[in-house]
């Protein structure tokens, strides 16, 4: 099959023909017909971002769609041709309680999980992806022309997976911030999909927060940021129709420290923090908050979470099915396989929300 290659981070790609996958029992083949190339491609693959833990050569690419080439024997439900997606987090299987990690075509989480890495290592930048049978969602019946729009949703299921640590129920207010970012932006979307009463969105793009407001109508309410912590927080309060219920944190890396202290610090007593972003990940100062005096006196509960349970999956897939969550609000960009390069450049260049590149292999039919 053909397939993208990095050799070394900061070498040039390739695109070459290697082995097709081997299928065994508990696993799936996909004929891959389009993969999510995110902005931050290019940062990972030249080692920028040097935090990102892989075995080399590997075929990088997380996100993907496609449809069954190949069943285990232990496979009950799915059928050769299913259109399904995959997802890039492979978990261990031998510890349900606090499973290793690995992002296929990404990272690990540990030195622990390098045995999924030196397995499963191959992502989705491919014609065919070997992944384990739980790993493949079937979505039902889809218009071709839609599947890199598929891709985009899957994409969405990180921040879904941070509402649904937050318990969000339906009628309460949110504060999301780094809603101005492409996951921020997505969980804007869902929060309101999911019954959110207000979405509090902060954030320092004027173009981006004009365009939540058309979106999304009175239901989201924007803070242009000034970087004054007292008068943000302030800013922040005043926006929401009553007490914040949930704050979300998806701030990006680059972000400081004081940006997430500012917008958490806004919750109600009682309330519940949400903490998903990147922020202290490339080093840089850590958060810091008042134990004694906030933390306890108001009975806040604060929560860390990476990446998504597995029914997370199945739920935005039924809530993108009902139409509650539009498939249509994305922007997608194609790319041929062999133009790996231009997608990556492309994505860097142009991405922000609501907008998506893939590369779609070429098809191949199934067997």
């Amino acid at each position: 099959m053909k397939a993208v290659l990095l050799k070394e981070f900061g070498s040039p790609l390739s695109v070459e023909n290697v082995p097709d996958p081997a299928l065994g029992t508990g696993e799936v083949i996909v004929d891959v017909a389009a993969a999510g190339v995110p902005v931050h491609m290019g940062a990972i693959l030249s080692g920028e971002r040097d935090n990102y833990l892989l075995d080399l050569p590997v075929v990088p690419g997380g996100l993907a769609v496609g449809r069954v080439r190949a069943l285990g024997p232990d496979a009950t439900r799915l059928s050769l041709g299913d259109w399904v997606w995959c997802d890039p987090t492979v978990r261990s299987r031998d510890d349900v309680r606090s499973p290793d990690i690995y992002l296929q075509g990404g990272t690990a989480n540990g030195e622990s999980a390098l045995p999924l890495m030196r397995y499963f290592g191959n992502g989705s930048y491919a014609e065919q992806l070997l992944i384990p049978t739980e790993n493949a969602y079937p979505i039902g019946p889809i218009d071709p022309a839609d599947v890199g729009k598929w891709v985009a949703v899957n994409n969405c299921a990180t921040p879904y997976g941070g509402l649904l640590a937050a318990d969000l129920k339906a009628g309460e207010t949110i504060l999301i911030s780094g809603a101005t970012g492409n996951y921020g932006s997505a969980a804007v979307s869902l929060a309101i999909a999911m019954g959110a009463g207000c979405v509090v969105a902060p954030g320092r793009n004027q173009k981006v927060l004009t365009e939540l407001e058309r979106r999304f109508g009175s239901r989201v309410r924007t803070v242009e940021l000034s970087g004054q912590e007292d008068e943000d927080r302030e800013r922040m309060r005043r926006a929401a129709p009553g007490p914040i219920d949930v704050v979300f944190d998806m701030l990006s890396p680059s972000a400081p420290a004081t940006a997430v202290r500012t917008a958490i610090m806004t919750v109600r007593p009682g309330g519940r923090v949400i903490l998903m972003g990147g922020v202290g990940s490339l080093g840089g100062e850590d958060l810091s908050l008042p134990y004694w005096n906030w933390f306890v006196t108001n009975n806040i509960t604060v929560r860390g979470q990476l990446m998504y349970p597995r029914e997370a999956n199945v739920g935005l897939i039924a809530l993108t099915r009902s139409g509650l969550f539009d498939l249509d609000q994305f922007d997608i960009s194609e790319f041929a396989l062999d133009d790996i390069d231009k997608a990556i450049d492309h994505a860097a260049a142009e991405g922000g929300p609501f907008k998506f590149t893939v590369v779609k292999p070429s098809p191949r039919q199934s067997q």
